[in-house]
């Protein structure tokens, strides 16, 4: 069986237990939320290339809010994919540092990048067509 039949074949069976169950429960679901949003991957990118204090991570993302940052460093943690190390200096220095677990994820998050990059003209030419379509067009 190939990986993407595969693929769908689990998504399905997940999918099929939504009728018995909330979505919430759904464990596809929980972790592609989590490394779906729109931080979180660019965060495990980031710090696959080394550890990184809070304000590195700032600067390596500029367009993240300190606020959502920090959200996204807590959520992480909590999920098992960043650990946060604490420095016993004046003031305190923290350290987040990309968790075994989230080492794991960096080899489907290469394919996913691979794909995104190899398929971006098609994509954006896709976009294009969307947008300069006639607004009477069923959408």
């Amino acid at each position: 069986m190939s990986t993407s039949q595969n693929a769908i074949d689990r998504f399905s069976r997940y999918h099929r237990q939504l009728a018995d169950a909330q979505p919430a429960h759904c464990a596809v679901r929980d972790v592609l939320d989590r490394i779906g949003d729109k931080w979180s991957m660019l965060m495990v990118m980031e710090l696959a290339t080394r550890s990184q204090r809070f304000s590195e991570l700032h600067r390596a993302i500029p367009d993240i809010s300190k606020r959502m940052l920090t959200q996204t460093l807590r959520d992480l943690e909590r999920d098992g994919l960043v650990t946060r190390h604490v420095f016993s200096t004046r003031p305190p220095t923290v350290e987040y540092r990309l968790a075994a677990l989230g080492q794991s994820l960096l080899e489907p998050m290469a394919a996913l990048i691979d794909w995104a990059d190899r398929r971006y003209p098609e994509i954006h030419a896709a976009r294009v067509r969307f947008d300069d379509a006639p607004g009477d067009v069923p959408r």
